[in-house]
C-alpha cells in the first residue's frame, strides 16, 4: 500500500524566509511598475496604437484585480505623450437659431475666444450707447428730422396756396383736416353759402373736391417720407456704429485669421451688430445693473461662446472615466430655463457629456453599468458607428417630445472606448450582439494569479511595500510580509500560486494596520496579519457556528468515530457572499437485487445539479467495468445526502459516494472518523476538487465540536493510526494545501491526519483497514480482499436473478429513472 499520510510540511506551503532579504518594507524600493499583468498591458498598448476603426478595448477580470487603476494610469501615461485634443464649443446660428453650430478649436483657444467675445460685447454696450448720445450724432439726426419736417411743411404750404387760389380753406381739427369755402380769405358760413347762386355753389364744391384729392395725395406721401427718414436714420446709425465696431472686429479677425470658422462667426456677429444696433441704444436705462451681469442678458446671448470642453489646463489627450453612464451623462443634454411658468432654452444651455469630454482621447466605462442603463448601450454603439456626437433628448428619440427644442450640429468623434467588466458579460455580448466584434476588437484579460517562486515573492513584497506607502500604513516586518504572501496563496486556493486581487490585499493590509495601531506597535507583525485574518473569519462565521452547534446537539447527524456499513462522511463547501466554509454531510447507500441502476435521490427530487448527477452515473460505469465486465450488473442501489434540504452541485463527492456504495455491496463497515472528498472517473482514478482547505477545516471543526477533544491515536498496520480522525483528499490537491494553524498543530501532535490518494482502492484500504485487492488476468480478486467481497456479492445477486428468471418469476421492479436534474445558483447551496 503506498504511503498516503501527508507530512506537516505538505499541509502548509510556508514562505521561505531566505527569499525576503529585508527587515521591514520601509527599506524596499517603491516599485511603480504594474504587477505581473504583461498580457493585459500589451493589449492596452495595442488598442491605443491601432489607428483603425473598431479597435476599442474590453478589459476583463474579476472584481478586486485593480483593473481600473492600472488601465487609467496606463492610459494617462500614454495620453501625455500625444498632442493636445481639440476643444468643443457651440455658437449661435444667425441663419437658424434652433440649429446651433458646432465649433472645433485647437487646445487653449476656446476660453480665449469666449473672453474676447465677452470683452467685445462689454465694449459695445458702452461704446454704442455713448455714440448714440454724442452731440454729432444728435445733430445729424436732428438735421434729418428737420429735413423731413421741412419737406412735409413745403408740401402742405403748396397745397394751401393752391387752395386759396380756388377760394378753399384747409382747417386742422383734432379729428384731422376739414375743407371749406372762402370769400376774401374768410370762411363762409352755411347760411352765407346757401345764399349763393347754384352756379357759384357748384363751382365751390368742385374746387373743394379738387383740393380734397390733392390733400389725400399729400397725406399719402407722409409714410413714404417717414420710411425715407427711417432709412436715412438707419444709415446714419450704421455709419456711427461702424466707427465703433470696425476696428475691434478687424482686430479680432486678425487675431483668429487662421481659424476660418471663427472668422466666419465674427463676421456674422459684425453683420448682426450693424443690423440690430438699436439693441444697444437703450442700454443707458439699465445703469443700475452691473455691466458684467448685463452682458449675460437674454438679448445678448447670441454673441456668447458656449465652451463645452476646455483643454487649456491639460497636457496631452483626455482620459475620462464616467462612473454614472446614463443617457444624458454620456451623450450630453439640453437644459431649459423656467420663466413665468414657461420653459425656454438656447444654445448656451447645451451641456457636454462624457463623449465630448473624452473626444480625442480615451473614455473608460463600466461594462455592466453601460448594459444596465436604459438605451445607453445602443446609443454608444450608434455613436461609435456614425463617428459623430449628436445630442438628441431621449424624449425626442422616443417620440415623446411635443415642444420645440434645439437641434445642435453634431461633433465629429475620435476616441477609444475602454469597457471594464467581467468575462461572463464579455462572452454574453460576443454571443448575442453581432456589433460587438465590429466595435470592440481588442480583448484584455487580467491574470487572477501567478506562479509562486522566489522572483514573484520578491516582486509581491515590493507590491506590499508600495501599497502600504500609498495608504500611509505602518511598515511591515519580514515575517508580516511572509504571512501576507501565505494568505495570498490561500486566497487562490493553491499553495503554489499567489493571488493578484489587489483589492483583497489592500483590505488585509488596512485591517492589519488597524490591529497594529490597536496594540501600539511600530511595525505590522505577522500576529497583526493573523489577527486581521481571524477577525474577518469571526465576523462572517455565525452561520458556520450554528451548523456546528446543530451537529454537537445531534440535530445534524454526523459520526466522527466508529464504523458503519454503507455510510460515509462526505465534504462540501458552502459559499455565502465572501464567506466560504466546509460542511461535512452524511452520505448513505443501499444495495439490493435489481437491474443495474444506481438511483441518485438528489436528482430524482431535483435537488442535484447536472454535474453531481454525472458523477453518480460514473459510479455505475465503474462498478460494471471493475467487478462485472462479463456479466450483467444485477444491482439496484440508491445514494442520498442525508439532511440536505438545498441544491447540491459538483462531483467532488463521487469518491465518497462510491466508497459508501461499495461498503453497502460488500457488507463491510467503513470508518466514520475519516471524511472523504474527491472526484472519481470510470477507471477508478481520484481527481482534484475545489475548496480542499475549507473542506478539511470544516471536518476538523466538527471533530473538535462534536467530541470535545480529538482521540488518542492507536497504531494500525497501514502506517496510519486506528481511530484517528482525518480527511482523505485527492493526491492532486496536495499542492493546494494552506491549512489553518490549529489544523497544523493537531497534525503535528498526531491528533488529526490528512491522507492523499490516487485511486479508489487506496481510499478503501484507509476506510476499512482491508486490502482492496488487485484483479488477476481473469478479472478475479484475491480471496479475503475488499474487492473480492464486492465481486462475490454481485455474482450472488446475478445468480439469484437468473434463478428467478428460470423459475418464471417477474422481473425485478426498479425505481423509474427520470433523468431530470436542475442546477441551482441560489446563494448558500452546497458546492461539492
Amino acid at each position: 500500500m503506498p504511503q498516503t499520510l501527508l507530512t506537516v510540511e505538505q499541509l502548509y506551503h510556508q514562505c521561505p524566509s531566505q527569499w525576503l532579504d529585508f527587515q521591514s518594507t520601509s527599506s524596499l524600493i517603491n516599485n511603480t511598475q504594474p504587477f505581473k499583468q504583461e498580457r493585459a498591458l500589451q493589449a492596452i498598448e495595442f488598442a491605443v496604437g491601432m489607428p483603425y476603426e473598431g479597435y476599442n478595448l474590453y478589459v476583463a477580470g474579476s472584481v478586486g484585480l485593480g483593473k481600473f487603476t492600472l488601465v487609467e494610469q496606463r492610459l494617462k501615461d500614454l495620453a501625455k505623450q500625444q498632442d493636445s485634443a481639440l476643444e468643443l464649443c457651440y455658437i449661435h446660428n444667425f441663419d437658424a437659431a434652433h440649429k446651433p453650430k458646432a465649433l472645433v478649436l485647437p487646445a487653449g483657444t476656446a476660453k480665449g475666444l469666449q473672453r474676447d467675445m465677452e470683452a467685445l460685447l462689454e465694449y459695445l454696450l458702452t461704446a454704442i450707447a455713448e455714440i448714440f448720445t454724442s452731440e454729432e450724432y444728435c445733430a445729424r439726426r436732428e438735421e434729418l428730422k428737420l429735413e423731413f419736417e421741412e419737406q412735409e411743411q413745403q408740401a402742405f404750404n403748396k397745397l394751401n396756396d393752391h387752395a386759396r387760389e380756388l377760394n378753399v380753406g384747409i382747417f386742422r381739427t383734432p379729428a384731422g383736416y376739414t375743407l371749406g369755402p372762402l370769400v376774401d380769405n374768410q370762411r363762409l358760413g352755411s347760411n352765407e353759402f346757401a345764399a349763393l347762386s347754384e352756379e357759384e355753389q357748384d363751382r365751390i364744391k368742385a374746387n373743394i373736391e379738387t383740393i380734397n384729392s390733392e390733400l389725400k395725395e399729400t397725406i399719402g406721401q407722409a409714410p413714404k417720407w417717414h420710411e425715407e427718414l427711417a432709412k436715412k436714420v438707419k444709415v446714419l446709425d450704421q455709419e456711427f456704429v461702424h466707427r465703433v465696431v470696425d476696428q475691434r472686429i478687424a482686430s479680432l479677425k486678425q487675431q483668429y485669421h487662421e481659424l476660418a470658422e471663427v472668422v466666419a462667426f465674427i463676421e456674422a456677429v459684425f453683420r448682426d451688430i450693424i443690423e440690430n444696433a438699436d439693441d444697444f441704444r437703450g442700454i443707458k436705462q439699465y445703469e443700475d445693473i452691473p455691466l458684467r451681469k448685463l452682458i449675460h442678458a437674454p438679448e445678448f446671448k447670441r454673441f456668447h461662446i458656449n465652451v463645452l470642453v476646455d483643454h487649456s489646463a491639460n497636457g496631452g489627450v483626455p482620459v475620462v472615466y464616467e462612473d454614472n453612464p446614463t443617457y444624458p451623462n454620456l451623450l450630453g443634454r439640453i437644459e431649459h430655463e423656467s420663466y413665468m411658468g414657461a420653459l425656454s432654452t438656447n444654445f448656451t444651455l447645451i451641456k457636454a457629456g462624457a463623449l465630448h469630454r473624452a473626444n480625442g482621447g480615451y473614455l473608460i466605462l463600466d461594462a455592466r453599468k453601460i448594459v444596465m442603463s436604459p438605451f445607453v448601450w445602443e446609443t454608444l454603439k450608434r455613436v461609435l458607428l456614425s463617428k459623430e456626437i449628436r445630442i438628441q433628448p431621449l424624449e425626442q428619440q422616443l417620440g415623446l417630445l411635443s415642444t420645440t427644442t434645439l437641434e445642435p450640429e453634431p461633433f465629429p468623434l475620435n476616441l477609444k472606448v475602454v469597457l471594464i467588466g467581467d468575462r461572463y458579460l464579455y462572452y454574453l455580448l460576443k454571443a448575442y450582439d453581432p456589433e460587438m466584434d465590429q466595435l470592440f476588437k481588442v480583448y484584455s484579460d487580467f491574470s487572477e494569479d501567478i506562479i509562486r517562486n522566489q522572483e514573484s515573492v520578491v516582486a509581491f513584497a515590493q507590491l506590499v511595500a508600495q501599497l502600504s506607502q500609498q495608504e500611509n500604513l505602518k511598515p511591515l516586518s519580514r515575517d508580516a510580509v511572509a504571512r501576507v504572501i501565505e494568505q495570498a496563496a490561500r486566497n487562490t486556493g493553491d499553495g503554489e500560486k499567489l493571488s493578484l486581487h489587489v483589492g483583497r490585499l489592500m483590505d488585509l493590509l488596512r485591517e492589519a494596520n488597524y490591529w497594529c495601531k490597536h496594540n501600539g506597535s511600530k511595525l505590522i507583525e505577522s500576529e497583526h496579519v493573523q489577527k486581521a485574518v481571524q477577525q474577518r473569519i469571526y465576523r462572517e462565521q455565525q452561520h458556520q457556528e450554528k451548523m456546528l452547534e446543530a451537529i454537537n446537539r445531534d440535530i445534524l447527524l454526523i459520526d466522527v468515530s466508529g464504523s458503519q456499513q454503507g455510510q460515509i462522511n462526505g465534504l462540501s463547501v458552502i459559499e455565502l457572499g465572501d464567506s466560504l466554509f466546509g460542511r461535512p454531510t452524511r452520505i448513505t447507500a443501499t444495495a439490493r437485487l435489481g437491474s443495474g441502476k444506481v438511483i441518485d435521490i438528489e436528482r430524482e427530487t431535483q435537488l442535484g445539479g447536472p454535474i453531481h448527477s454525472k458523477g453518480v452515473m460514473i459510479l455505475s460505469a465503474y462498478l460494471a467495468k471493475h467487478y462485472a465486465p462479463d456479466q450483467p450488473l444485477s444491482l439496484s442501489a440508491s445514494l442520498v445526502f442525508e439532511q440536505s434540504y438545498g441544491a447540491i452541485e459538483g462531483d467532488s463527492a463521487s469518491l465518497a459516494e462510491l466508497c459508501a456504495l461499495l461498503s453497502a455491496i460488500a457488507g463491510v463497515p467503513i470508518k466514520q472518523s475519516l471524511a472523504v472528498t474527491g472526484s472519481v472517473n470510470q477507471l477508478g482514478q481520484v481527481q482534484a476538487i475545489g475548496g480542499v482547505n475549507e473542506k478539511i477545516e470544516g471536518f476538523f471543526d466538527v471533530c473538535q465540536q462534536h467530541s470535545g477533544s480529538l482521540p488518542e491515536p492507536v497504531e494500525s498496520g497501514n502506517g496510519s493510526q486506528q481511530g484517528k480522525q482525518g480527511v482523505i483528499i485527492p493526491a492532486a490537491n496536495i499542492a493546494h494545501l494552506m491549512l489553518r494553524q490549529d489544523v497544523i498543530t493537531a497534525a503535528t501532535e498526531k491528533q488529526f491526519e490528512v491522507h492523499a490518494v490516487k485511486t479508489v482502492d487506496e481510499a478503501i484500504t484507509l476506510l476499512t483497514d482491508m486490502e482492496a485487492g488487485k484483479a488477476n488476468e481473469q478479472g478475479h480478486f484475491p480471496q479475503g480482499s475488499f474487492n473480492a467481497l464486492v465481486q462475490q456479492r454481485l455474482q450472488q445477486l446475478e445468480q439469484v436473478r437468473q434463478r428467478t428468471k428460470h423459475n418464471g418469476g417477474d422481473k425485478e421492479p426498479t425505481e423509474p429513472d427520470t433523468g431530470k436534474g436542475e442546477v441551482s445558483d441560489e446563494p448558500g447551496q452546497d458546492r461539492l
